[in-house]
């Protein structure tokens, strides 16, 4: 009978388990709308402002979602009746609302605007003043484009553009400015253009509910600039808009949401009532700081169920913890 011989066949380990992504943040406001914190932040959120932050409006069914859950469960307030409250340190209704928009592209006249309207809800948008009336895209927009299509800069090494904007946006203005022009001569392509709105639009947007603010000039860093920079950014928006509206505006949003105690001084020369920045946070019980209240960031893609964890400041609550975890 012949041997026989027991083969053993070595079986490969099974591959590992690919390691899950970071559960995309619509995903995460999903599973927090549901958590036994929501119902506390909501309680604690009642008294509170809320101001949100939009930056255009890319979705207008969404947005018009999000809008018709705000009336479900919020009070739009508009930029007058805060810029009252403030002034009187009394407070606003439950579960005020601000609806803002900083930048305003051309989506907020077309998309945004006809949706308020239907809804009778107020807003502000805040605009930045050398765009007016041109076809000059966002710097950022400009910058990123231009890194794509072999613009070289020496202060600023290429990279992804979220990387470039944030080195830009490091730089003190002078060389942001110089480095933004030595992208556009080193480029093999030039930007598309992006229509603005025009001193007529903003004026309809005014006609229709959305009250006009200063964003700058040229929306740099405040804190990346000089002293002399910093009053003309702000008193030179201030005067264009003056003239385009026929009033002076007493809103202003900070560009990249950062405050400056330059800036500060510089609108309360010029008679603001209100300043925002843009630290995802709720803003405050009234009265308040009036030249520093804080805003929530939301999008117009934004799923209802994390706009309402936005809106309650669970979400942000969530991040800032995480932040300092870090």
């Amino acid at each position: 009978m012949p041997h026989s011989e027991t083969t053993t066949i070595s079986t490969p380990a099974p591959p590992a388990a690919p390691v899950a992504p970071p559960a995309p943040a619509d995903a995460r406001g999903s599973w927090l709308r549901f958590s036994p914190a929501q119902p506390l932040f909501r309680a604690r959120a009642a008294q509170r402002l809320a101001v949100l932050a939009y930056h255009g409006v890319t979705d207008p069914r969404s947005f018009g979602a999000q809008l018709d859950r705000l009336r479900r469960l919020a009070t739009p307030v508009s930029l007058a009746a805060v810029e009252q409250a403030v002034a009187q340190g009394r407070p606003l209704p439950p579960r005020s609302v601000l609806i803002t928009f900083d930048d305003t592209d051309r989506t907020v006249l077309t998309h945004a605007l006809p949706a308020l309207a239907a809804r009778r809800i107020p807003a502000a948008a805040f605009v930045i003043a050398e765009l007016i009336g041109t076809d000059q895209p966002f710097w950022w927009h400009e910058a990123a484009f231009l890194a794509r299509h072999g613009g070289r800069a020496r202060l600023v090494p290429t990279g992804r553009p979220a990387e470039l904007l944030a080195r830009l946006k490091a730089l003190p203005d002078p060389d942001r400015r110089r480095s933004l022009h030595e992208l556009r001569v080193s480029a093999h392509r030039r930007p598309p253009r992006q229509e603005q709105l025009c001193p007529e639009d903003l004026r309809a947007l005014r006609a229709g509910g959305v009250a006009i603010g200063n964003h700058t000039l040229g929306h740099p860093s405040l804190g990346r600039c000089d002293d002399a920079t910093v009053h003309s950014e702000i008193a030179g928006a201030h005067l264009a808009l003056d003239k385009w509206l026929g009033e002076a505006p007493t809103a202003f949003a900070y560009p990249d949401g950062g405050y400056d105690p330059r800036a500060d001084a510089a609108l309360r020369q010029l008679g603001y009532r209100l300043g925002f920045l843009s630290d995802h946070r709720l803003g405050p019980r009234l009265p308040a700081h009036p030249l520093r209240i804080s805003r929530l960031q939301v999008d117009s893609t934004t799923s209802t169920r994390r706009f309402d964890t936005i809106l309650s400041g669970l979400e942000p609550a969530l991040q800032r913890w995480r932040g300092a975890a870090v």
